[in-house]
């Protein structure tokens, strides 16, 4: 006779089951014999031991995991007959009323898997990003990679502004006295780059080399130090140098300190484009599969299975502890990550995640093998050898499937494109790179 699935609320189900008290207790005895033959009991040689004994010493175990077992089997039964699909595991409680001697009976307690209804992707609006990498973008980079290598040169009669390194010795007192992190000798820093306070700032441009300024400076209420926090501080300062940027030439000295062997700025040149190129590629394909998974996760309103949802609140949760051990936070492994700080990003995480799964089934959209070999390909292209990294991807399970799984959400991205309302909209270089 088939199970009776009790529907509960959304996704939980529940089920009585059953076991014969008789089955157990041969089960038991089988096991017992088993144990009986090897068991090693004071007062007797090994395997001599009378099977009363053994009863007492192991019974209690054996009959748990013999329950345990037989509970399992009728349960995987009922759960087969019924064509569900377990999500998470069950709750299993004794059922005690009406119950006959003969039989163990118990009531589980489950979630199962929702039907997912694959939304219809012609109605879906999709936001596909697009970029054209002229000579203006390359130059662009190209001024970033010279920033990144300037040299700072001593000016003597310069008043600091802008761009300039000023060193300096600074002290600060609050009510007249010193405060820890208020004094230091000979520091340098960048004006402009906001690495010091805006006032701090403010006081140190116009000043020369050699002279001296006091200023007030408030922190603010959200500053790190407690201690200072919202307080006001006196600064006294004293710039002992300031040095003028000067950017390097483009020349072959520069193209070499860049990874060029030969020095050959053309040649130069022409990787940086192809880098930035290969960069603002991936990065309009990334907000362009933002804009599908989010046009998929507001289209598809089925329940959820809260242990999935639990679950994935937990691996958020980790990883949230594993970046503040990495930022230095003393307590990290200890303080308190409310779960809803994470609830509705994980429920909207699984639901995509299953709506995803059902259209990669429903459409084949699995990785196909030249697929993948040929984003190997692409991918090794930005290294100086790229058939080392072929190999090596292609060489180990693991690295392929993270190559797999890359592709896969690029098949799922390619499907929706071809079936959704696609508006194109090209994207500002300086807003994708991020260096607005």
């Amino acid at each position: 006779m088939q199970p009776v699935v009790e529907k509960l609320s959304g996704l939980e189900r529940r089920v009585d089951l059953s076991v014969s008290v008789a089955d157990i207790e041969k089960e038991v005895q089988a096991q017992l014999k088993r144990v009986a033959r090897t068991a090693k009991v004071q007062g007797f040689r090994p395997g001599k031991a009378p099977l009363s004994i053994i009863e007492r010493s192991h019974g209690p175990s054996v009959r748990y995991d013999v329950v345990n077992a037989q509970i399992g089997k009728s349960l995987d039964k009922a759960i087969a007959d019924t064509n569900l699909r377990l999500a998470g595991s069950p709750t299993l409680e004794p059922k005690l009323e009406g119950v006959d001697d003969s039989v163990m009976a118990f009531t589980a307690t489950f979630e199962v898997y929702p039907e997912v209804e694959l939304p219809d992707l012609s109605a879906l609006k999709i936001t596909r990003s697009t970029i054209d990498v002229g000579d203006a973008e390359v130059e662009k980079t190209l001024d970033i990679l010279r920033r990144q290598r300037t040299i700072f040169k001593p000016a003597a009669d310069r008043a600091a502004q802008d761009g300039d390194r000023v060193t300096l010795d600074f002290a600060g007192t609050i009510d007249g006295v010193a405060f820890d992190g208020g004094t230091a000798e000979a520091f340098p820093f960048v004006l402009g780059q906001g690495r010091m306070l805006a006032e701090f700032e403010t006081a140190t441009q116009g000043l020369k080399a050699g002279e001296t300024k006091t200023f007030s400076l408030d922190f603010p209420e959200d500053y790190g130090s407690e201690t200072v926090a919202g307080k006001q501080a006196e600064f006294t300062i004293t710039v002992k140098e300031v040095a003028e940027p000067e950017l390097p030439e483009i020349d072959a000295e520069f193209a070499k300190s860049l990874g060029q062997p030969e020095g050959n700025v053309e040649a130069l040149l022409a990787d940086i484009r192809g880098n930035v190129q290969r960069e603002a590629e991936a990065r309009t394909k990334g907000r362009t599969k933002a804009s599908v998974m989010d046009a998929l996760a507001a289209a598809c309103t089925f329940d959820v299975p809260k242990a999935l949802v639990d679950s994935e609140i937990a691996n958020r949760t980790a990883a949230a502890r594993e970046e503040l051990k990495q930022r230095g936070l003393p307590n990290a492994d200890t303080i308190d990550i409310p779960e809803d700080t994470f609830r509705d990003e994980a429920q909207r995480r699984v639901r995509l995640g299953l709506l995803v799964a059902e259209l990669i089934k429903s459409a084949d959209l699995q990785a196909k093998p030249e697929q993948v070999r040929a984003r190997i390909e692409d991918f090794a292209k930005s290294y100086e050898q790229p058939a080392q990294v072929v190999t090596y991807y292609l060489s180990d399970r693991q690295r392929r499937a993270e190559i797999e799984s890359l592709v896969l959400e690029d098949n799922v991205v390619d499907h929706v494109l071809a079936a959704a309302q696609v508006t194109d909209e090209a994207v500002d270089f300086d807003t994708l790179m991020g260096t607005n």
